[in-house]
């Protein structure tokens, strides 16, 4: 479990799967996210699956994100293995866009994996047009490294390493 000044983040759960799929097929959320793909309630539990195996295997995965003063999900915040790297990936519901909980969940998880797993970088991808995300990416320190297409969409890539 991490705390943060104005969140809780908890490692996602098979309890969370209806508010997960929820988030993740949201128009605004999943346009970037999932690639304006509308997943499956078997694809959401299979991610959460992985998730839970990978806690146990490498000691991180998604955590959910919920404010401390509610009990509701209203995004989530981790990591998974890509390209041999931990990325960090996140994703907060758009009526709670606009409040800064994406770069403080993000900078909670950041720190997690720089201070207790000892990563020594961290990876994160957005699409080019997602804007928001970029900022986020770039008030964390993250530095652009490359511009790839992925089935036509543009996407920029970031790195963060350990000081």
């Amino acid at each position: 479990m991490i705390r943060t000044p104005r969140l809780l983040l908890r490692p996602c759960a098979p309890g969370d799967l209806d508010s997960l799929h929820q988030l993740w097929t949201d128009p605004e959320v999943r346009r970037y996210l999932w690639d304006d793909v509308v997943i499956s309630r078997e694809r959401a539990a299979e991610v959460i699956a992985a998730s839970t195996e990978s806690f146990t295997t490498h000691h991180f995965g998604f955590w959910a994100v919920v404010p401390a003063e509610a009990s509701a999900l209203i995004g989530f915040c981790g990591f998974r293995m890509a390209e041999g790297s931990p990325e960090l990936l996140f994703g907060i519901a758009p009526e709670y866009w606009g409040r800064n909980f994406a770069t403080e969940a993000a900078g909670a998880v950041l720190r997690c994996g720089f201070d207790e797993l000892q990563f020594t970088h961290v990876i994160a991808g957005a699409d080019e047009p997602n804007a928001a995300s970029h900022r986020v990416l770039l008030k964390l320190g993250f530095k652009q490294e490359r511009r790839v297409e992925r089935e036509g969409r543009p996407e920029l890539w970031y790195r963060l390493c350990s000081a």
